[in-house]
């Protein structure tokens, strides 16, 4: 071999051993090739800790990720199961040209601080109970735990991002009555609920919660993210509609509901739905026909939804909030399970829908100068979760498509805003 040949195989042994010594960025995948894509939101997240310079890839290979190379970023990849490729400086900048190309769907959104984070829950909620402290836990990003009292107390300003434990706005206990009345964890349910009301001055447990949803309210109005799964969505929306309004059966908190009450409500107040009408039978374990379970036919292996696309370039809220590397997604049921399109706001953007179904799964809106996401269904993973199931292991699902979109929304506040399209 001669001795410009052996300095040549040098050269690429070198760069075959030690590619890291030459590499500026690292690039995370979220196409297909990735191993494990919850992780890998957990690994953006923990890297935006860091204050380095991160991309996010809108559309490109399924919104992946890039960021500034160093060695302890490369080995947690690696400890945490991420794919991940090594790229130079040279190549970070063709591919950013190459994403911010006006004829292309794609583009490169800066992301910057990682958000502080809070999910209203119960205290004596286990992180498995919601699809979203089950996967904030698995992917490794921080939370608190708020409740009633903090929420009261102004606790929220300190957050940037919000979501919603399958709770009940409405003060009626997430209508279990029927069938849970005599059940030890209902009756705890109801008691906890009552002494926290009492201890916050407030004579009803509906009015503690209708407090808290007007909280949240401005919260999200002054520039906080919101995001809601399962009952939690139309059971605020609901209180906001019904304040000064007694809807709650008697057997709920000991006094009639007020026989008018349909007629009272005002739309103007709700974030996404509107002309909806109350269920007033408290045997009936639904809140209003906002939600589509009861009126569905849609067997299991046809129980999918939709991704709409839209433009990385000027609509690029609800293209983040869309980012996967699947277009059709699993259903999966809840007692709020999907949205009847008859009851949702012309200004909403619907950004998954079963079309046959007339149902959307997941929508998003503003609010004042913040902005709200709601996503129908109780866990994606487990297509009808009863009470009392096991929980969901997603070390079995770390690819799953139902649970990127609720991750794209716990970083979709750390992404450096533009103007949106009007």
């Amino acid at each position: 071999m001669s001795f410009r040949n052996r300095i040549l195989l040098s050269v690429i042994l070198l760069f075959g051993f030690f590619p890291s010594l030459y590499a500026t960025y690292i690039f995370i995948p979220m196409d297909q090739t990735q191993t494990n894509h919850l992780k890998a939101y957990g690994i953006a997240y923990w890297v935006l800790g860091y204050n380095v310079d991160m991309y996010w890839m809108v559309n490109y290979r399924g919104g992946s990720f890039m960021f500034k190379h160093n060695k302890e970023f490369e080995t947690e990849c690696v400890l945490r199961g991420v794919s991940y490729q090594l790229i130079t400086d040279a190549q970070s900048t063709t591919l950013i040209a190459e994403v911010s190309d006006p004829n292309v769907n794609m583009d490169a959104i800066k992301l910057e601080k990682a958000p502080k984070i809070a999910v209203y829950s119960p205290p004596s909620k286990q992180p498995w109970d919601d699809a979203v402290t089950l996967v904030l836990t698995y992917a490794e990003i921080p939370y608190d735990i708020i409740y009633d009292e903090e929420v009261i107390g102004g606790k929220l300003p300190l957050y940037d991002w919000l979501h919603l434990h399958h709770e009940d706005f409405t003060g009626q206990y997430g209508k279990f009555w029927a069938a849970f009345r005599n059940a030890d964890w209902y009756i705890e349910q109801v008691r906890a609920s009552e002494a926290m009301s009492k201890k916050l001055g407030f004579s009803k447990v509906s009015l503690l919660k209708l407090q808290v949803a007007l909280k949240i309210r401005d919260f999200v109005s002054g520039g906080g993210y919101l995001f809601a799964m399962c009952s939690a969505t139309d059971s605020y929306d609901i209180a906001l509609a019904a304040q000064g309004v007694d809807i709650c059966d008697a057997v709920f908190d000991g006094d009639p509901m007020d026989p008018n009450a349909q007629q009272k409500l005002d739309f103007s107040r709700t974030f996404a739905f509107t002309q909806f009408t109350l269920s007033r039978n408290p045997y009936e374990y639904e809140y209003s026909n906002i939600d589509n379970t009861n009126l569905r036919n849609v067997p299991k292996n046809l129980d999918y939804f939709t991704l709409f696309e839209f433009s990385a370039k000027s609509d690029i809220i609800p293209t983040l909030l869309t980012q996967n590397h699947e277009t059709v997604i699993k259903g999966f049921m809840g007692q709020t399970t999907a949205f009847n399109t008859n009851t949702i706001k012309k200004n909403v953007i619907i950004m998954g829908e079963n079309q046959a179904a007339n149902e959307a799964r997941y929508i998003h809106g503003e609010y004042g100068k913040g902005f709200w996401t709601f996503y129908g269904g109780h866990d994606p993973e487990d297509y009808q979760h009863l009470v009392g199931d096991p929980p969901t292991d997603l070390v079995l699902h770390p690819n799953s498509a139902g649970y990127r979109l609720i991750l794209n929304n716990i970083l979709f506040p750390a992404a450096k805003k533009k103007k949106q399209k009007t």
